[in-house]
């Protein structure tokens, strides 16, 4: 039986450093991209084997560095020169985030357009919620909630619809959405792979033990939290590849605070390098999450300002390519200063 190889990437570089790293030999590209790595740590069936600067990687792990260091296609050909931001559009009367703020259509274009004036690249509108306990609707309810809104926001810009309902797919595909988003990574509906097959639908494919977010919470047991995610996320790639689904179209996202607690959390952010290897872009969703509360002491989800900025930023520095949050022209703006000073200057 083949090894379970992992290359953890260490000493990250950006910007000329990256470069110049790169070009001495001394670092590798992180997925072909602006980022750079100059150690690894080397994980083999659950156990670290060492810790090397990346000009002393063993020859026989070759395939995983070409792995970990190939460009990933565009997700959904949309390309950037930062991650790209997709906002968040929940139009549900229970949201964690917004307490159903834009539950009614109307506030929801309105909101969504506001977010693509701000400079979001995607629009992410769901219609239940999935915060640990919401209950399940129908998915008559979740068409009937989210159509109007994807119908109108698809005329201005890429649309993702956030479900796990086949029926809801479908329905938002045909009123011009472009992308799903399944924080179930399709195993709730059976009918979802075969859609997403035919119609060539690019995809996020999230982590969550097991189907039910009712549930999550209470299976938040691992062996290794980071270990765990990584080979789901990559025996999933892998499944619906051979289902149809080109992995040059899936986007995954390791769920933070999907069944998790702060402790895992913060490993998986912090280990997010590691999900390059599976070769395809990774998006961080830890926007106003339960966690950035904890830790700055702050009670209100729609107060986490600051904190998401900052895991949106360490996120961004450990390579998602993809940032999922509620605050779009913040996020963006941190962006542009985060980049400015890791190039040292504005215009390069």
């Amino acid at each position: 039986m083949a090894s379970d190889r992992w290359l953890h990437p260490l000493g990250l570089l950006s910007g000329p450093a990256a470069f110049r790293a790169i070009g001495e030999g001394q670092a590798l590209p992180l997925q072909g991209g602006d980022l750079a790595f100059s150690l690894a740590r080397l994980i083999e069936d659950g156990r670290e084997v060492a810790t090397l600067p990346v000009a002393a990687l063993p020859e026989d792990w070759g395939d995983e560095i070409e792995a970990i260091t190939a460009r990933p296609l565009p997700f959904a050909g949309l390309v950037s020169a930062r991650p790209l931001v997709m906002g968040i559009l929940n139009i549900t009367p229970d949201s964690f985030s917004d307490g159903g703020r834009h539950f009614d259509p109307s506030a929801a274009i309105a909101a969504g357009h506001a977010m693509l004036e701000a400079g979001a690249d995607i629009l992410d509108i769901g219609g239940e919620s999935t915060r640990p306990g919401a209950e399940p609707v129908l998915p008559e309810t979740e068409i009937a909630r989210i159509i109007p809104v994807v119908r109108e926001l698809a005329k201005a810009a890429p649309v993702s619809i956030d479900t796990h309902h086949a029926a809801t797919m479908q329905a938002a595909l045909e009123a011009g959405a472009e992308i799903v988003n399944d924080v179930t990574a399709l195993r709730h509906d059976p009918a979802a792979v075969d859609l997403l097959a035919r119609t060539q639908t690019p995809v996020v494919l999230m982590h969550m033990p097991g189907t039910d977010p009712r549930e999550m919470q209470a299976k938040a047991e691992y062996a290794d939290v980071v270990l765990d995610v990584a080979r789901f996320l990559r025996d999933r790639v892998a499944t619906l590849e051979a289902l149809g689904i080109a992995r040059g179209r899936i986007a995954i996202d390791p769920g933070i605070g999907f069944g998790k607690t702060m402790a895992h959390n913060l490993a998986l952010i912090e280990a997010l390098p590691i999900l390059a290897g599976i070769g395809c872009p990774i998006m961080l969703g830890a926007s106003r999450k339960r966690f950035i509360g904890t830790l700055s002491g702050v009670e209100q989800a729609e107060a986490r300002l600051a904190g998401s900025i900052a895991v949106a930023l360490a996120g961004a520095a450990r390579g998602a390519a993809i940032l999922r949050v509620h605050d779009v022209a913040e996020t963006i703006q941190a962006l542009a200063v985060w980049q400015a000073c890791a190039n040292g200057s504005a215009g390069r």
